[in-house]
């Protein structure tokens, strides 16, 4: 199995007309995702590539039964994707649009959680989701992905997402799903939904979580983790020397007053029974042992 996404969702590119969006959406169609639509009002009526365009999620919905979209809106226009993908019936939202402002981020999070509190957002700023033969939303490259289980990612940088999953391409570990939950300061999906899904999930066997250093999202994942999961899990905190006062890359990668230190999270994910790589080499490494001893 995979957890949110499969061989049986259909999504809808809000941005296909753009060239990333076609780009991305063609090339996610090739992998063998079911991309069923796009969305730009002042192109309804017209296709890409055969990929009908609609003036809106609403009108795209009900013409293809899509449950899933993606954004590849600029940043200034995510707010209002969001919202039209949530008000149109969109029940899975991948938002990979980078450089979105905090604020809005903020605003359209919190009415989500009124409004639809059954949509669930991924992102922004974040590389998608991928669940290895069935389907992959985003910008993932589909080739370093196996499919076929046991392991299930959850990753909060992008480019470690892409390496997570080479690394156990290289030792022949297949994945369920992995997650890119992207660095934002206000993520729409978070660790702990992952490693829950991966929880309840019966085909995920094992977790491989790759944090960074700000915020404290891998310390609440680890107290969860002590507390709630019975399956092993695998680490890397990226940041281990970075300065304290500099943003790291993300947005939420910002060390500050002692707080949000790699060395921190490595200390909580370790006291939750976690074994923690210090690079991702070594924590593929790692969770091949845990696979051996499945």
């Amino acid at each position: 199995m995979s957890i949110f996404v499969d061989s049986n969702t259909k999504v809808i590119y809000q941005g296909l007309t753009g060239s990333q969006g076609r780009y991305y959406g063609l090339l996610n169609r090739d992998y063998g995702t079911q991309v069923v639509g796009g969305t730009n009002p002042k192109k309804a009526g017209e296709d890409v590539d055969g990929i009908p365009i609609f003036a809106n999620c609403a009108e795209a919905v009900e013409a293809t039964g899509a449950t899933a979209s993606c954004i590849f809106i600029p940043a200034a226009g995510v707010y209002s994707a969001v919202m039209d993908a949530a008000a149109g019936g969109i029940k899975f939202i991948v938002c990979i649009t980078e450089g979105v402002p905090a604020h809005d981020e903020a605003t359209f999070y919190n009415e989500l959680k009124a409004q639809y509190p059954d949509v669930q957002l991924l992102g922004p700023n974040c590389p998608g989701i991928i669940s290895p033969g069935q389907c992959n939303i985003g910008i993932t490259a589909g080739h370093i992905a196996k499919a076929g289980g046991p392991v299930g990612i959850v990753s909060r940088s992008g480019t470690l997402t892409y390496q997570a999953l080479y690394e156990l391409q290289q030792k022949d570990i297949g994945v369920t799903t992995c997650v890119g939950i992207g660095g934002d300061p206000v993520p729409g999906t978070s660790f702990i939904d992952c490693l829950a899904a991966f929880e309840a999930d019966p085909d995920t066997h094992a977790v491989m979580m790759i944090g960074e250093i700000g915020g404290s999202a891998e310390e609440e994942a680890a107290d969860f983790i002590k507390n709630h999961m019975t399956k092993p899990v695998s680490s890397y905190i990226a940041g281990v020397t970075a300065p304290p006062g500099k943003k790291m890359g993300h947005a939420g990668a910002i060390v500050s007053g002692g707080k949000g230190t790699a060395d921190a999270k490595m200390e909580a994910l370790r006291d939750a029974g976690v074994k923690v790589g210090l690079n991702p080499t070594e924590a593929g490494e790692l969770m091949a042992e845990i696979v051996a001893s499945l």
